[in-house]
């Protein structure tokens, strides 16, 4: 086996779902810079788009997320090229 390869700072972070506010703790050895309080107890927290809360797969509803406009510029992108036409 390689030694040195695996990471050493293994800890329990708080990843927090924006699109459904649903909060995990995981052991991670991801970087965070906000933190929060969970059960009484200070874990770093992490925030994803998507987890398996709100994953369409698993949740079995169709929902869309749309966090920087690419659904109003897709529409109207649409619109100017069906006008041109």
């Amino acid at each position: 086996m390689k030694k040195d390869i695996h990471p050493k700072n293994f800890r329990d972070v708080v990843f927090h779902d924006n699109s459904s506010e649903v909060e995990f703790v995981i052991t991670s050895t991801v970087k965070t810079t906000e933190k929060t309080i969970k059960d009484g107890v200070e874990y770093p927290m992490y925030r994803v788009e998507i987890s398996s809360a709100s994953h369409p797969f698993y949740t079995g509803t169709e929902k869309v997320i749309d966090t920087a406009g690419r659904v109003d510029r897709f529409n109207k992108r649409r619109a100017a090229s069906a006008t041109k036409n």
